[in-house]
């Protein structure tokens, strides 16, 4: 062994036992290696004589490097030296009278020496060494061998050149283009004769030599002629090794994938179909029904798939009525097999099921009525559509217990069964009838066979249904017929072995769910519905992730029957009094905190119920008053003990206090304004009660910060029940949120004081005055921090929150100006805030980014302006306020910004922008008239002086789109005409 050798084998070594220094210096002598001018001979020369497999990879992978580096640079003595001595190690041939031993190496040095012929071919072939080909077939008489060689160099040079699989440079294209088209011209009919000689000679005796030169074969059917394989000769030698039995079965298969390869080949529609007609594929049905894990059923199964979607292209694509009948003949003869293929064999990755027979579906559309056959294939592709719906046994428990594993393959199947819905409701279009039968069926048999051990055919038949309700219309539901009737019946008098199933109980209440427009038109199901969402098939299943979804879902269903639902009220009640019962229990120690927003769905729908007006005073009252009070007892004695409580009492009963608030809450959603205040007060009294009670909580416990948000929502949640008789609660509701309120917090309070504005308007002056000022310091203050960050801190999570502050202020103070109380601003108490409110507005309406919040800003000026500016020039109601307005606010907002480039026209909602602009113009000029115009003209218009004349005219008339066009035409000439630039500032 010389160095050369040693250094190879040490830089290939992996174990770990050679020292990293000792290994980079033998990769840096190798590298060293390649670049000397007898690297060539010494690879060779190796080659020849060294039985190292590194040696013999190193020694391949760098002359291919050199071919590809150099082979420009290189002399003609030595190209012509590597190419006979590379052609001679894969003919087996011997080099100086000494035979090669490469061909004895394992399969990856072949493949590496099968990469060096390629290369070599790219540079070479044909202008340079035309014959590579057609010299090596003489040598494929010398058995297995070769011919192996000479297959790994047709795959090597599909892999590396020919194969569209791969991307390609523009030259590699072009490169391969040329190489096919020379072979096209000069050996592919030799190398088909060889192969068509090889297959036949050596089925018997050795099998796995046909089985490599078929695999090749298969690659290069797609561009040689068609002929060379479509004949009387090759078709029915592959036909025979496919269905002769006894034959070794990758040899059958491979047979099959080169008949796939002819069906696939791209040419004419009439001659594509001729062709697939002339195959009796019908031969080949049979073989699917053997062993559905073997390598051979899985080649039929492609092979079948794959001659029916180009069967059903020829459909699509021949244009005489001959060829379409002889298409749907082939069809119909195909696709039973193609059925079985999908409901019990492994398929191929390539063939999309769904896309294949959505195109067969589609074809039934054209025709007015289905026939027989075409009827029978319909159900057969609602039965693939059943199977391929169905989950998998195995992930059965991964699926009940929602982990890793069961969550992914969830996810994995509702996208998976996307595409199939759609096919569904496809087919339901073509055959409404066939579809609705499929599926009663598929349920009855899923009612007659229920086992817990079948869950998954239950949930599939299920999931069909529920698939069929989202394809009829509400009326078509409403109306319904015998069957739709039958369906919803069988339905909800089903219990399954195996409802204790997560997947099958949420299908089966989504399902009723769905379907609730015809319960709404035949009440007598309604006991039905009701038991199944009330029992241990909804909210009292075992499975947590099931009983919230029913919950929510029977929320949902209370929505809908509501007034129907009222002769159940007690039953209904009842069934829920356990769920009631974890609120009200006094019992909190031995509770485990749940989610606070558990048990909401379920206090909402008893709202819901109880809130009707159909339902007496009497009953109303003792309903309410049983769930109110307990949960109101349990607040006070919270509240009372709080000191007392340890850390980990005070967490668990704070948690209790959450649900208990989300409680109430939800209950009260059922309850109308109306009803409270007008038809039934006690009702309301009540509610006042409960708001005084949890109006303590933020006295006791003033800095917990999900309690105050509560509470917040619940105070929103009043303002909405008990209308203007919450008033006397809101100063201390107020005052107490005010107290502790953070950036993220004082959003919540701003969004209230918006509630109450929008509901109530000039109602709330009095509050208004007396919070405002309190708002204003602590917002300025706050977002004087936005200002002061913009430039280092603008990611931070406290600056995201005081930018959706200074956005709600924005809001605010829209909502305070267009609801008549512009006044608050002038109270002596907020008046200090009034230049910095003024100055905030005018350079937010200028630059904000945000274009709707700039419109919000210049509405707000125009408000003020007809709220505080009178038309006479008396005294003013706000000193300085009109100077400021004319000299400031129309210069700066109604002509600077405008004539910014970034004031884009061509944005709609800059438009809307540009037009409350123009508006503010005429606004100005109704209350100031030519104090504000001459002013602005002077300003902003240079001569001619036609140009002011002409804006003069258009402000004084009563057509605003005209002014608004005017001015848009104006700015645009006046950005040309400055250039960009505001010289006249």
């Amino acid at each position: 062994m010389d160095d050369v050798e040693k250094a190879i084998l040490i830089s290939f070594d992996e174990s770990g036992a050679i020292d990293s220094e000792l290994k980079l210096q033998a990769v840096n002598f190798c590298q060293k290696i390649k670049e000397t001018p007898s690297i060539c001979s010494l690879c060779i020369e190796k080659l020849c004589f060294c039985k190292l497999v590194q040696v013999q990879f190193w020694c391949l992978q760098a002359l291919q490097e050199v071919i590809r580096v150099k082979y420009g640079s290189m002399s003609l003595e030595e190209k012509n030296f590597i190419r006979k001595s590379i052609f001679s190690m894969a003919c087996l041939e011997g080099i100086n009278d000494k035979m090669c031993v490469v061909l004895d190496s394992p399969a990856f040095i072949k493949n590496k020496l099968s990469q060096v012929l390629v290369t070599l071919i790219y540079f070479e072939y044909p202008l340079i060494w035309s014959s590579v080909f057609v010299d090596f077939l003489p040598h494929l008489s010398k058995g297995a061998v070769v011919i192996d060689m000479f297959s790994r160099l047709l795959n090597a040079l599909d892999d590396e050149l020919v194969s569209m699989d791969y991307p390609r440079t523009a030259e590699e294209v072009a490169v391969a283009g040329r190489v096919k088209d020379a072979m096209r011209n000069q050996c592919v009919p030799q190398i088909v004769r060889a192969w068509y000689d090889i297959v036949s000679m050596y089925r018997n005796t050795d099998p796995e030599t046909c089985v490599t030169v078929l695999d090749c074969m298969r690659r290069y059917v797609s561009w040689i002629d068609i002929g060379l394989i479509v004949n009387d000769a090759f078709i029915p030698l592959l036909f025979e090794l496919i269905l002769v039995d006894g034959l070794l079965e990758q040899l059958r298969a491979a047979a099959a994938g080169c008949v796939l390869a002819v069906v696939s080949k791209r040419m004419d529609a009439h001659s594509k179909l001729s062709l697939l007609k002339s195959l009796q594929i019908s031969r080949v049905f049979g073989l699917v029904s053997d062993d559905n894990d073997s390598d051979l059923v899985s080649a039929i199964a492609a092979l079948i798939t794959g001659y029916a979607v180009e069967v059903l292209e020829c459909s699509k694509r021949v244009n005489t009525e001959d060829a379409k009948v002889i298409s749907m003949e082939l069809l119909d003869e195909v696709l039973p097999t193609v059925f079985y293929v999908m409901q019990n064999c492994e398929m191929d990755a390539a063939f999309s099921i769904v896309q294949f027979l959505s195109g067969y579906v589609a074809t039934m559309k054209t025709h007015s009525s289905l026939q027989e056959n075409q009827m029978l294939h319909i159900s057969q592709i609602l039965e693939v559509i059943r199977t391929q719906i169905r989950y998998d046994p195995m992930y059965r428990n991964n699926l009940d217990m929602v982990d890793m594993i069961g969550v992914e393959e969830e996810s994995r199947m509702l996208e998976f069964r996307k595409d199939l819905f759609v096919l569904l409701r496809n087919v339901g279009r073509v055959a409404p009838e066939v579809t609705r039968i499929f599926i009663r069926n598929s349920l009855a048999s899923a009612i007659s066979s229920s086992s817990d051990k079948n869950a998954e055919e239950v949930e599939a038949a299920l999931s069909l249904l529920y698939a069929l309700g989202e394809t009829m219309s509400d009326e078509a539901m409403r109306v319904g017929n015998g069957l739709l009737s039958e369906l919803v019946t069988n339905l909800l008098s089903t219990r399954f072995p195996c409802h204790s199933n997560r997947l099958v109980a949420l299908v089966y209440l989504e399902t009723i769910e769905r379907y609730m427009k015809f319960i709404q038109e035949n009440v007598q199901c309604i006991p039905l519905v009701l038991a199944a969402f009330l029992d241990e098939r909804g909210i009292h299943h075992p499975n947590i992730y099931v009983s919230r979804r029913a919950s929510y879902l029977f929320m949902r269903i209370v929505k809908l029957l509501k007034s129907k639902l009222v002769p159940f009220i007690e039953t209904i009640l009842q069934s829920l009094q356990d769920v009631v019962a974890r609120f009200t229990s006094m019992n909190l120690a031995s509770r485990e905190p749940a989610g606070s927003e558990d048990g909401a769905y379920v206090f909402e729908a008893i709202g819901l119920l109880i809130g009707m007006e159909d339902v007496s005073l009497e009953k109303q009252s003792d309903y309410l008053s049983s769930l109110l009070t307990p949960l109101c007892q349990q607040v006070e004695v919270t509240l009372m003990n709080a000191k007392a409580l340890n850390p980990d009492e005070s967490s668990l009963q704070l948690a209790n206090i959450q649900q208990i608030i989300v409680a109430i809450n939800a209950l009260s959603k059922g309850f109308s304004e109306r009803l409270v205040t007008s038809s039934r007060p006690a009702v309301g009294h009540m509610f006042k009660q409960t708001l005084d009670v949890l109006l303590q909580i933020l006295v006791v416990f003033p800095k917990v910060e999900p309690l105050r948000t509560k509470v917040l929502s619940f105070i929103h949640r009043m303002v909405d029940t008990l209308g203007a008789s919450v008033f006397p609660y809101l100063p201390k509701a107020l005052e107490q949120l005010l107290a502790e309120s953070e950036p993220k917090e004082m959003v919540g309070f701003l969004l209230l004081l918006n509630q109450l504005i929008c509901k109530f308007s000039t109602l709330v002056r009095d509050i208004l005055e007396e919070v405002f000022p309190t708002i204003a310091g602590r917002v300025f203050s706050a977002i004087q921090r936005v200002v002061d960050s913009s430039v280092t801190e603008t990611n931070t999570e406290e600056i995201r929150e005081l930018q959706e502050l200074q956005k709600t202020l924005y809001t605010f103070l829209h909502v305070i100006a267009t609801h008549d109380l512009s006044s608050v601003f002038l109270s002596p108490r907020s008046r200090d805030y009034l230049t910095s409110i003024m100055q905030l507005l005018l350079h937010t309406s200028c630059h904000h980014k945000d274009i709707v919040t700039r419109k919000a800003c210049v509405q707000i000026f125009i408000k003020l302006i007809k709220d505080w500016c009178a038309k006479s020039s008396g005294e003013e109601k706000v000193p300085g306020f009109k100077s400021f307005i004319i000299e400031t606010f129309a210069t700066n907002c109604c002509l600077y910004s405008v004539l910014d480039k970034s004031f884009e026209f061509g944005d709609a909602n800059t438009l809307v922008l540009f037009g409350e602009i123009v508006l503010a113009q005429k606004v100005m000029y109704e209350k100031f008239g030519d104090d504000f115009l001459v002013h602005f003209v002077s300003k902003g218009f240079p001569s001619p002086q036609n140009l002011a004349e002409q804006y003069c005219q258009k402000l004084k008339g009563n057509d605003i789109k005209a002014l608004r066009s005017y001015y848009q035409s104006l700015i645009e000439h006046l950005r040309v005409q400055q250039n960009g630039s505001l010289v006249f500032r």
